[in-house]
């Protein structure tokens, strides 16, 4: 399995926050079904000084590029314009004892 780390920024225009707390059930449920394959290792929204959510970043686990590919076209945050931009990084999560 590929991991990566997948960074990405909300739109800050006046409506940013409102179309991501609509679309955020969309999002959850596929990050549940990402869960459900094996996908998902961790993720969460990043805050601002204020608390309110400006972005997101999720480690992430696929067997092929065209997997990551396929995530990234079918992503809610992506197709509705919630995140300005992605970045995605190669990623390898630690094994501690």
């Amino acid at each position: 399995m590929n991991q990566y780390l997948i960074t990405a920024y909300d739109f800050t225009d006046e409506h940013a926050l409102e179309r991501r707390m609509a679309i955020r059930p969309h999002h959850l449920d596929g990050a549940s079904a990402l869960k459900a394959n094996g996908n998902f290792i961790l993720g969460g929204a990043m805050l601002n000084d204020e608390g309110k959510m400006i972005g997101s970043t999720m480690v992430l686990q696929f067997e092929t590029e065209e997997e990551l590919e396929a995530w990234k076209q079918g992503e809610p945050y992506i197709t509705q314009k919630v995140w300005e931009t992605v970045d995605v990084k190669p990623f390898k999560v630690a094994t501690v004892s």
